[in-house]
Order: structure tokens, then C-alpha cells, then sequence
């Protein structure tokens, strides 16, 4: 399935997980975004909402679902989806197998790496662990989310097989907003995923330019902030709880910027 422009995100929505999910696939959403991390995600919930909502009638094929593998330090001790005694590829293996039951389905549209391990030896015998489940039918494509050095990307690029299909990242000031990361990845036709796209940029969100184009459009500054990164070819995510934002958020396509007013949002990034 091709990748919807915006994404759903499930992250610390807990027990209100399938709630919100089946809210975001009511209000039109196409995509979810999960991970295999009890930590900071409610997989299994992710799973209710969409076995739900295929039962009344929606194809699998529809509905773009994404989740991803988490290494050791990223886990609750308490709460690790695999055995941490395996080898990393048997790691990669038994959390995908979790992935399928929690997710109740027999593949993902993609499968992420959570963040680079420490050594890149062991980010690559992860990554061909997942190429292999490319090649089983598992999952269609494979990415990398928090990888904010682009050598780190330029290296997983060169090294791997299978390459990957997507980035997905913090989208804020403190990184330059990833301009060297997103170039690499048009160049190379990866998919630049953002997340904290709002919550870590209220100065954008209050900056003259995008204000003055919300009250030229009748929409929130949060909507031209969107609507700008799908023009410019990155895909936000967004992990609202609200109806009217989930709405808001999907009613972006109703506008488009200009040439010109996508060069006045890029030069505040």
C-alpha cells in the first residue's frame, strides 16, 4: 500500500489506545503508526481497533499499518516483547512475531528500527534480520526512526540490501529541523517522517508568516504547518486525541499553499 501523506501515532495512549485509533480510522485517517515497545505503546490495542474496523467491512489493504523493533535500552526491563538473552536477529524475529499477533494480522506495510544500536555492527545484523523479513512477505518495506547522523543513514544505505524506505524523526529546531537528513532522503527516495511536529515547535506555530497565513485561509496554524511539510514531501504524524483535531488535521488537503508561501515557511527552518 502506498504511504498516506499524514499518519496516525499511538504512542503513550495506554488503555485509551483502541479508542483513539478507532476514532483516527472513523474520521479518515489511512495509517497508523505502532511499536512493539509496552514502554510507550499499546500494540495490542492498536490490533482491537483495526480487527474492528476490518470486520465491518474495510480491506486490510486500505489501512496502512506501521510498527517497529525496539533494542534492549529502549524497553522497560519489566516488559521486553522478546527473549534478551537471543541473538539480535532472534530478537528481531520474536518481536516481529509479537508485532503479528498484537496487531492480529499476517503482515505490516512497514517495519522500523526504533533508533540505531550503539555499534553499527549490531544496527546491521538487525537491519539484515529485517531484510529477511522483506523477503518472507512480513513486512513490505523497512526504516529507521531517530536517526539524526547522517552518516549513520549514509552507511545503513550503502550497506544494505534491502534499503531503507523510510526515516522517521523528531522534527524540531534543535537538529535543524534534519535539512541534510531530508535532502538525502529526496535524493535517494525515502520517505522523511516527522514527529513532535507541533508539541516541539509552539515558536513556528506562533511565528508571523504562519499566523498570517492561517487567518488568509480560515485554518489553524497547526493546519498550514501540516499542509506545508506534505508540500514539501514529508509526512507528519500526528498522535491527537481530539475529534475536531483529528478532523482539522485531515481537512489540510483542502488547501494549497503557494510557491511562494512555501518559500516563506522554509526559511524559518
Amino acid at each position: 500500500m502506498q504511504m498516506p501523506p499524514i499518519i496516525y501515532g499511538t504512542a503513550w495512549k495506554k488503555e485509551r489506545t483502541e479508542t483513539l485509533v478507532t476514532q483516527a480510522l472513523r474520521a479518515g485517517f489511512g495509517g497508523i503508526d505502532t511499536a512493539c515497545q509496552p514502554k510507550h505503546y499499546h500494540e495490542p490495542g492498536v490490533g482491537e481497533a483495526l480487527a474492528s474496523w476490518l470486520r465491518e467491512g474495510i480491506r486490510r489493504e486500505d489501512v496502512y499499518v506501521q510498527t517497529k523493533f525496539t533494542s534492549l535500552p529502549g524497553h522497560d526491563p519489566q516488559r521486553i516483547p522478546y527473549d534478551p538473552q537471543a541473538s539480535l536477529p532472534e530478537q528481531v524475529a520474536q518481536s516481529f512475531a509479537t508485532s503479528l499477533r498484537n496487531l492480529q494480522t499476517n503482515y505490516v506495510d512497514a517495519l522500523v528500527l526504533h533508533s540505531p544500536l550503539p555499534r553499527e555492527e549490531q544496527t546491521m545484523q538487525v537491519w539484515r534480520a529485517m531484510e529477511s523479513l522483506v523477503d518472507s512477505g512480513g513486512a513490505h518495506r523497512i526504516g529507521i526512526s531517530n536517526c539524526y547522523n547522517l552518516d549513520v543513514l549514509e552507511r545503513l544505505h550503502g550497506a544494505s540490501r534491502i534499503k531503507p524506505a523510510i526515516v522517521q524523526n523528531r522534527f524540531y529546531a534543535e537538529t535543524g529541523y534534519d535539512r541534510d537528513i531530508r535532502e538525502f532522503c529526496t535524493r535517494h527516495a525515502i520517505a522523511y517522517q516527522s514527529f513532535w511536529t507541533l508539541t516541539a515547535n509552539p515558536q513556528l506555530l506562533a511565528n508571523d508568516t504562519v499566523r498570517r497565513l492561517s487567518l488568509e485561509y480560515g485554518r489553524t496554524p497547526a493546519q498550514i504547518l501540516f499542509r506545508y511539510l506534505t508540500q514539501v514531501g514529508v509526512t507528519p504524524l500526528t498522535g491527537t486525541t481530539s475529534k475536531a483535531h483529528m478532523r482539522e488535521d485531515l481537512a489540510i488537503f483542502e488547501l494549497e499553499l503557494t510557491a511562494s508561501e512555501l518559500r516563506a515557511v522554509s526559511a524559518l527552518l
